[in-house]
Formats: structure tokens, sequence, C-alpha cells
């Protein structure tokens, strides 16, 4: 088929989704649950062939941890699917029921956004959490993964397809992409597709943003940062940073800068720097920092401003909380940051002054994830202004429609010198 011909079907099979009630939808994600898990072995060898494949290619290492799906990252992708089918159904809410005049209801009601289109690089695990997503939001979704997934996308589609097979859910609401060409493509594809949602290195995703007059969701970078605050708890923090840089260095959601009080850099710099080193990091640091850690390498204007999805870390000492706000605002990316303090009004300064879809205090930034939040699953991370924002799931995959309903009113009755008024009374 042509990419016209698959977004057309997609449409179609879209519509016939968007009207099926919440107990179909929940059935078929369950039957997807039951399929991957049954074709477990087989999807993991699949994933393990692209990640061979990957490695002789020369894949850079945080694009290879994302790629990989062993059964563990799969066992809990599967867990996301079930999360998914818990939630309660977002279509068909009723957000506004208010009486414009007698005998004259306006209702605001959700409804799907009609087709997604679905871009990533690697992380197999990806499909699964956004086809979970789009089918309990009533969605049709078009997917193209990255060419060293190919494998693992076209197994997991197999799977899922079979699985919905046998439910009310017709299998052609799931569409898989494997060229290039389909890419640009699909890009071009306003008048069948809504939404684009990009996932993977920040040069793909603003490729896509500026390839396509299709609304994007999505964020480019993941520059996030941890400040220690002069009244941090040290072995807080220390623990903290750790986790925030190590426990997945690839993540959008990792540290890529380490900002430090200058009150309490001589005593936890050197700790955290043992702590960090111990997990293979490299350290960065400004002309303070490397007087207290003299044998790390000087970080350059760029480190503040780079993602670098690997065990890296930037470190700057700073003289004040507002310097610190300063600095995440001046080079971040609006997505995640945190501060370590047991005072609480510095704590609330800092909160309010970052500019960013995730402010945490005395937690991980790794803790910005949808399966985390309880949303189930995501379909990404967007850090753009307008919402939804941070780590996007079903809110993000749903729009509204206003229904009237009257009895011969007429936009007349309510203009001239007898004009009706206007009753708005909320119902």
């Amino acid at each position: 088929m042509s990419i016209i011909e698959i977004a057309q079907k997609t449409r179609v099979s879209a519509r016939k989704l968007a009207v099926l009630s919440a107990d179909a939808k929940n059935q078929a994600i369950e039957a997807i649950a039951k399929a991957l898990e049954a074709a477990a072995p087989d999807i993991v060898a699949a994933n393990a062939a692209d990640c061979k494949a990957a490695q002789a290619d020369g894949i850079a290492k945080p694009l290879y941890d994302r790629l990989k799906l062993d059964e563990s990252k799969l066992k809990s992708a599967i867990a996301g699917v079930r999360d998914v089918a818990k939630l309660p159904d977002p279509i068909g809410v009723v957000q506004i029921h208010r009486e414009l005049d007698t005998g004259l209801i306006l209702k605001r009601i959700t409804c799907p956004l009609g087709v997604l289109g679905i871009i990533f690089e690697a992380r197999p695990e990806a499909l699964i959490q956004i086809v979970s997503l789009a089918i309990k939001s009533g969605n049709g979704v078009i997917l193209k993964g990255g060419k060293e997934a190919v494998r693992s996308c076209e197994i997991l589609t197999k799977v899922i397809h079979q699985a919905l097979a046998e439910t009310a859910v017709n299998p052609e609401v799931v569409q898989l992409l494997t060229t290039r060409e389909e890419t640009i493509e699909l890009l071009k594809m306003d008048e069948y597709v809504d939404l684009i949602i990009p996932r993977g290195s920040n040069s793909f995703v603003r490729f896509v943003q500026e390839n396509t007059r299709i609304p994007v969701l999505g964020h480019a970078d993941g520059i996030c940062h941890l400040y220690a605050d002069t009244a941090a708890d040290i072995q807080k923090a220390v623990d903290i940073s750790v986790d925030a840089k190590t426990q997945y260095p690839a993540a959008c959601n990792a540290i890529e800068t380490l900002l430090v009080h200058r009150a309490i850099a001589p005593k936890f710099l050197p700790t955290v720097a043992e702590a960090l080193q111990q997990k293979k990091v490299e350290l960065r640091g400004d002309e303070k920092t490397r007087v207290i850690l003299k044998n790390i390498a000087e970080a350059a204007e760029t480190d503040w401003s780079t993602e670098y999805s690997d065990l890296i870390l930037s470190i700057k000492i700073v003289d004040s909380v507002e310097e610190a706000i300063n600095h995440i605002n001046t080079y971040g990316s609006r997505h995640t940051d945190v501060i370590v303090t047991e005072d609480s009004e510095t704590a609330e300064t800092f909160l309010n002054g970052v500019d960013a879809a995730g402010v945490y205090h005395n937690c991980s930034t790794r803790f910005a994830d949808g399966f985390r939040y309880g949303f189930g699953a995501e379909v990404g991370i967007s850090t753009q202004q307008m919402p939804p924002r941070g780590p996007v799931g079903l809110e993000g995959l749903i729009t509204y429609k206003y229904r009237v309903v009257g009895d011969g009113h007429v936009a007349a009755s309510y203009v001239g010198k007898d004009a009706k008024e206007f009753t708005h009374r909320d119902l």
C-alpha cells in the first residue's frame, strides 16, 4: 500500500475505534498484554538480533541502551499496558454542562484526536506504550521506528495485530512504516494525521519539527539539573545525584549539570565525586569546582547546554539559589530540575522560579516518567509551554467538541430591542 492508502485506512479504522465502549477497548488492551507475554521469547530474540546488528554498525552507547529490550524491560512494558487498561476512559467525559437558556443546553465532551504519527529512534518499548495509549484514547496510530529497531518493531506490530484480530478493535488502527522515505511522506500527511510525536535525539526531533505542518508534541533536549543548596542534607544530595545521573544515563530525565552552593562545596563535592566516579562518571567542572576537585576536566561553555545521555556530568559552584535558578533558566531545556535542601522557603523559591515542566524537591529527576506518575505509560515528554506538558499520557491524546441541543432556538432572539437574556447556568 502507498503511504496515502495506509493513512486513509488508519483514519477509517480510527473513526470506528472512537465510538467503541470502554470495555471493548480494555479487552483489546488486555489481549495485547497476553499476546506480548506469549511471544516474549520471540520478541527478545528479534531485539537481540537488532542489537547485534546495531553494534556491528557502531551504534552509540546511549542509543544502544534505548534499543535494548530484554526480558525485564519487556515485562515492565507489559505491566504498563495493563496499567493503561485500569485507567478511567478519557473519552465521553463531560467537561462543561451548561444551560444557555431554557431548553438550550451546552456540553463540552472529550473525544479522540484521530490519527497519531509516532516517529522514534530505537526505543521499541515505546511502540508498546503508545499503542496501548492510542487504543485507550480511541486514536489510530502510524508508527515509524528507526532502522536499528526494525526487527523488534515488526514482530511487536505482528503480535499486536494478531491480538487485535480477536477483539472489536480493527488491527488496521495500528500501522507500521519501515523506511526513511515513508517518514518524509508521513510528515506531509496533514490531511490524515492529526499529531506527530517524535522520540529521539535532539537533531532528530528538530528535523521533524522543521519538516511538517502537522502539530508536533515533544522535546528536543533533556538538559536536567540538580542544585545542592547550602541547607542540603549532604548524604541525601549524594544519593539523589548518583541516582539522577547513573540509574539510566541515556534517559532524557537524567541530570547533565550539578550546581552546588559554595557554602557546602568543600564538604559535598569530594563526597559526591567519589560516589559518582565509582559509577564510572566522567566529571567536568568550572574553575571554582576544580580548586576542590583537582583531577577533573575543565567544563567548557558548551558543556552547560549539552545533553550527554551518557556517564558525563558538569559541575558548577554558585553563590545563591537565585544564581542556580538563573543558570537553569539560561541553559536548561525546561524538562526537569531538582533542588536538594532542608529549607522549605528556599525550596519554594526554586520551585516557583525554575521554568520547567518538572520542578522537584529532594527527589531524583528520574521520576519524570508517565508510568511513575501513574499515567500507565506515556507517549512522550513535552517541554513546550502550552499543555500538555511534562510526561504525556492519555490527556495529551484527546481533544473535545461542543454539543449544543435546543428546541428551535435561533440567535436572532437574543439581539435587538426585545432581546432574550442567556441564563448561563451550570448544571
